[in-house]
């Protein structure tokens, strides 16, 4: 199989399996959301922040290190594995010791046990760090696909019996366990890897190296994308913390998981033509055109739809979360862009660039937080707005001298799909405004019109990533009919 093939498959299967599993917790999510309250999403909220903080610590870089040297040995995996396994051992045992200074940080006495047992998850996520990583090297996302919807169907059926059994906050904790238990359990199933009792010192320098300054980078990164989780919940109540969180199950559904496939796929497809100048240009332009054209529409008609979304999912309760969400929209639009820019950094080894450039971004975030924690949580997401576009451009300026992609080039690029996006946004927009009807009706109309006007003027001016999309679904379907 060709890089290209490789790279197409990968793509199709990633999109496919985000895809289907997020709409599995989407769904759960909306189901959940019209039992539970806000504040109790609002508490799963705060400790998230500090669980997700001890995950990159427990990465530590070794993924994204395993993934781009290109002649791993089983020294190189079992290194990294026992590293990994301990590091998650260690901070699950100092969550149990914190568990009660962080609830009291947080006036919230709740947060005690909840913290103490969705540290499980570190121990969890240690142990299949590798078993992932292998996977992703081959760009095989198959297995990872049908394993990610098992866990989030099953996870999500225990989630729903306990909300509707009484559970409240308890049936979101054990939905997380579950999920990543499964993941887990069935990675070492089907994998097969196992790894030796051996530990490298050579190894774990090496890997170590140049996973360092991720693993700087992502705990920079980490702590300043989650510190409003932490703002929200302590200088605000727990329920404005769950308008805020819902408002980001529905961006996430669009924003994160297109950033998510974006840097599966593209880190180690990039990898494979790190030492080829000219073949790292082509590929590195044509996924990021790419992946704008899906995210500006996706992200404009998300926006636009909001309100309808909003109350025909879930519900009157919720509709404090919709301006939320149009703000947020414009924050998630550059995500996947941005993932893709430090991609490339990450792959032609220019780690230490990559974490010079997120102390600048985070710097930038800091007076967002300051302004919002005075003036309320829309400044802190308009905030957020203009980090993420700043962030953009510098990381863009800096990946295109590896790259040869000049940031003019790319804004050229990028054009007609917001020309596009912007559009059809705004006709959808105007159905909900315009439109007296039941929510579902009107987001049923709305989302209908939204597909005819981008497939119409896609074809009306032949948009070239449209183009390309087409060709790979139309011979994909195709070969699927000829095995039928």
């Amino acid at each position: 199989m060709t890089l290209k093939d490789q790279a197409i498959n990968g793509v199709l299967w990633k999109s496919a399996g985000t895809l289907f599993s997020y709409l599995i917790e989407f769904a759960v999510g909306i189901i959940l959301a019209r039992i539970l309250t806000p504040a109790e999403f609002g508490l799963i909220g705060t400790i998230m922040v500090v669980i997700v903080i001890c995950r990159v610590f427990v990465n530590s870089g070794f993924s994204q290190a395993i993934v781009r040297k290109q002649d791993c040995t089983q020294k190189d995996y079992s290194t990294a594995f026992f590293f990994n396994l301990f590091v998650g051992v260690f901070l699950f045992m100092v969550l149990q010791i914190t568990a009660g200074p962080i609830s009291k940080f947080f006036n919230n006495t709740e947060l005690k046990p909840l913290i103490q047992v969705l540290g499980i998850t570190l121990i969890i996520n240690s142990l299949t760090i590798i078993q992932q990583a292998k996977l992703v090297k081959r760009i095989n996302f198959k297995l990872q696909t049908w394993i990610t919807l098992i866990a989030s169907f099953i996870s999500g059926i225990v989630a729903i019996t306990m909300a509707f059994s009484g559970f409240g906050v308890w049936s979101l904790v054990a939905k997380t366990l579950i999920n990543y238990g499964i993941i887990s359990g069935l990675l070492w199933y089907y994998n097969r890897w196992r790894p030796d009792i051996i530990f490298s010192l050579q190894s774990f320098k090496e890997l170590f190296g140049f996973g360092s300054k991720l693993l700087v980078s992502g705990l920079l990164g980490t702590i300043f994308n989650n510190i409003n989780y932490a703002v929200i919940g302590k200088y605000f109540s727990a329920q404005d913390l769950g308008f805020y969180t819902r408002s980001e199950l529905f961006k996430n559904l669009f924003s994160q998981n297109a950033e998510a496939i974006v840097t599966a796929v593209g880190y180690p497809v990039l990898a494979k033509v790190q030492n080829d100048p000219g073949r790292l240009n082509s590929t590195f332009r044509q996924i990021l055109t790419l992946s704008f054209y899906i995210i500006s529409i996706l992200m404009f008609g998300l926006a636009a739809i909001s309100h309808s979304l909003i109350f025909a999912l879930i519900g009157p309760k919720w509709e404090p979360s919709v301006v939320y969400l149009q703000m947020m929209c414009f924050v998630g639009l550059l995500y996947p862009l941005n993932s893709l820019n430090i991609n490339l950094l990450n792959v032609v080894g220019r780690s230490d660039l990559y974490l010079k450039l997120q102390l600048i971004s985070q710097v930038f975030t800091i007076p967002a937080i300051v302004l919002g924690v005075i003036y309320g949580i829309k400044i802190l997401i308009l905030g957020l707005c203009l980090n993420s576009l700043f962030a953009y451009i510098y990381f863009s300026k800096v990946s295109s001298a590896f790259s040869g992609y000049k940031l003019s080039t790319q804004f050229k690029d990028m054009l007609t799909p917001v020309l596009l996006a912007g559009f059809m946004g705004a006709v959808v927009y105007l159905i909900d405004y315009l439109m007296i009807a039941n929510p579902l009706l009107t987001l049923i109309t709305q989302f209908s019109a939204g597909i005819i006007i981008v497939i119409a003027l896609s074809e009306f001016f032949r948009i070239k990533e449209y183009l390309f999309l087409k060709e790979i679904i139309v011979s994909q379907l195709k070969k699927l009919f000829l095995k039928l």
